[in-house]
């Protein structure tokens, strides 16, 4: 039978592990690219998986005064679009962690 000091030392062991995996998934969703677009692929915007955004493309033939009410639209659509593709895959890598950590399903840590 363990003494408490060992307990609390593999839990803090394990506690560790996990700020370190937490840490090292936190760095891989920032290295992943997600692109969202809208108006048929005329404005597109890149971000990552956390959410930082990297670029805006917008087509040229968007960029008139009196298309300014649509463009601004299309870009809010296009960033919606994008932040739902890194949501997605934010999840799914998370979801990859937590398994390989041995948390449950749908266990929400502190701060993700």
């Amino acid at each position: 039978m363990k003494s408490m000091e060992e307990m609390i030392q593999a839990a803090q062991a394990a506690a560790e592990t996990i700020q370190k995996q937490m840490g090292e998934a936190q760095a891989t969703l920032d290295s992943i690219q997600v692109e969202g677009k809208s108006g048929g692929g005329l404005v597109s915007i890149r971000c990552t998986a956390k959410g930082r955004i990297l670029g805006v493309s917008i087509d040229d033939s968007l960029m008139k005064l009196e298309e300014k009410g649509i463009l601004e639209d299309l870009i809010a659509a296009a960033f919606n679009d994008a932040r739902a593709k890194a949501d997605e895959r934010s999840n799914a890598e998370m979801q990859k962690i937590q398994s390989g950590i041995g948390l449950p399903a749908g266990f929400k840590l502190p701060g993700m």
